[in-house]
């Protein structure tokens, strides 16, 4: 039988990194990442002292499980040429596949829950996995304060964090989070696109990025070159859209900065914007309060 890769978004983060490997490992087969670490997933994984995933860019003729993603913008470069053999997401469906799949979906705040949620029989006895989906679910969950948190997630972290020698969820996930809540020093390019999903909305192409920092004021700091950078990439890409989340986790709430039209955005999020960004506070997920709405002023 022909190896099965187990590999998650263009823009790897901490919940699709962890899970890849944990469900790799749990069913026997070959963890993978289509991009590079960012700082936060590099702490976790030098944390619980696992290698990081095979890097794969081209996943023509493999065998793929694809995990916390299922948008076809979202998908390794070669994806159209493999075969896709299961989805594990915590997303909204936007798949297409000409055969009979498994795909598992749930509507939790991280991949990471689903996978400890079925599999805990396994997960019990190793420590390391637990560890790294407690991290995950930390991590996506932006420590229980984003709105797509459940109780459930919060109820598998603290059995994970059990297994894991954890004793305080709290400290540890604010660890996580501080390992890459600094923009100090980074190439805007890097800021932006560590956490970067492509998006079709009703046939247009449209961007949405996300950093989470601890002080917003580095981020006005450098407004600017924000601006700049989102306008070119919109203008050489092709994007209709280009949206950047810069979100607060002590704030709890987000400055979308944006490059396009800004009916668009006063459309999506009933707020008239005086210049290229406005503060929504509560605003956390990209998932559940920027994308739906955004997209919903694409298609009505």
């Amino acid at each position: 039988m022909s190896e099965v890769y187990v590999i998650g978004h263009k823009s790897p983060d901490t919940d699709t990194v962890c899970s890849a490997i944990v469900y790799a490992g749990l069913k026997g087969y070959k963890p993978a990442r289509p991009g590079e670490l960012n700082e936060e997933t590099a702490y976790v994984l030098d944390y619980f002292k696992v290698p990081a995933p095979e890097l794969l860019t081209d996943a023509a003729g493999k065998k793929l499980v694809l995990v916390d993603h299922n948008e076809p913008a979202q998908v390794v470069d070669g994806a159209d040429k493999a075969e896709i053999i299961e989805v594990l997401d915590h997303h909204k469906m936007n798949f297409v596949c000409n055969t009979p799949i498994y795909i598992h979906v749930e509507p939790v705040g991280s991949t990471a829950t689903i996978i400890a949620k079925h599999h805990m029989d396994a997960i019990k006895n190793n420590p390391t996995y637990a560890g790294l989906l407690l991290a995950a679910v930390l991590s996506d969950t932006v420590i229980f304060k984003s709105p797509t948190t459940t109780e459930e997630d919060k109820t598998i972290a603290a059995e994970l964090a059990k297994i894991a020698g954890i004793p305080d969820v709290q400290a540890f996930g604010i660890d996580v989070k501080k390992a890459k809540a600094s923009i100090k020093g980074k190439p805007i390019a890097d800021v932006i696109h560590v956490d970067f999903k492509d998006y079709d909305f009703a046939g247009k192409k449209v961007g949405i990025g996300q950093t989470e920092v601890i002080d917003i004021n580095e981020v006005y700091e450098r407004k600017d070159d924000i601006v700049n950078y989102l306008n070119e990439l919109k203008n050489s890409k092709g994007y209709a859209m280009v949206v950047f989340m810069a979100t607060d986790i002590i704030k709890e709430g987000s400055e979308l900065y944006f490059a396009g039209d800004p009916a668009m955005m006063e459309k999506a999020f009933a707020v008239k914007p005086e210049g290229p960004s406005f503060w929504l506070q509560g605003c956390m997920s990209r998932k559940k309060q920027v994308a739906p709405p955004v997209e919903k002023a694409f298609t009505s």
